[in-house]
């Protein structure tokens, strides 16, 4: 299975998460600051090596909280 990873909101939040192909292991590439941004809309997409290929996706919806 193949893992892709696409920023629903906010439309600048591409470069904030990324997800291994592999695993789906969704990881931070760069801080987040509730000041900014507090949710994040993030679609997980999940496509097999069969013939045809299925998919499948997800949404992930991350709260940023000021502590």
């Amino acid at each position: 299975i193949s893992y892709s990873l696409e920023t629903l909101f906010p439309q600048d939040g591409k470069d904030v998460f990324g997800i291994d192909r592999k695993s789906g292991e969704i990881r931070l590439r760069n801080n987040l600051d509730f000041e900014d941004v507090n949710l994040y809309r993030l679609q997980v997409d999940a496509t097999d090596q069969g013939n045809p290929p299925l998919s499948g996706h997800c949404k992930v919806v991350l709260e940023v909280v000021d502590v």
